[in-house]
């Protein structure tokens, strides 16, 4: 892969993840913007499908505010059929949930599409804490 393509794609998914938990944190009905009809998020195993959907899942949380700690942002160049220069982003961090001490690890990965206009959407999302 070309050093150029290689620095906007590390570019786009750092981007991505510093947009997704701003929102995440301070506004996150406005995250069903980074969704579509296609979209599938795995929250702890269970599937959901979906912008709706995805969007109350995420509403619907067990706490109202929190603050992610992002620790790594790995990235990959994907493709589907027709090659359609989507990213893979990888995230490692911890969740302060308010009036907690200690931290939450997880871990999540998102499959970034690109849109016509330029920006992207989340295909495929997975969400896991770390135990142990």
């Amino acid at each position: 892969m070309a050093e150029t393509n290689k620095g906007i794609e590390e570019e786009v998914a750092r981007a991505f993840v510093n947009h997704y938990y701003h929102l995440f944190d301070n506004d996150r009905s406005s995250l069903c913007t980074l969704y579509n009809p296609t979209s599938l998020l795995t929250f702890e195993g269970q599937k959901v499908y979906g912008v709706e959907d995805i969007s109350n899942k995420l509403k619907q949380l067990p706490f109202d505010q929190c603050r992610h700690l992002i620790s790594t942002v790995d990235s990959q160049p994907s493709s589907m059929a027709g090659g359609c220069g989507g990213i893979l982003v990888f995230v490692s961090g911890s969740l302060q949930l308010h009036g907690e001490d200690h931290p939450l690890r997880f871990s999540q990965t998102f499959h970034l599409i690109p849109l016509l206009k330029g920006s992207f959407f989340v295909q495929n999302e997975m969400f896991r804490l770390n135990y142990g």
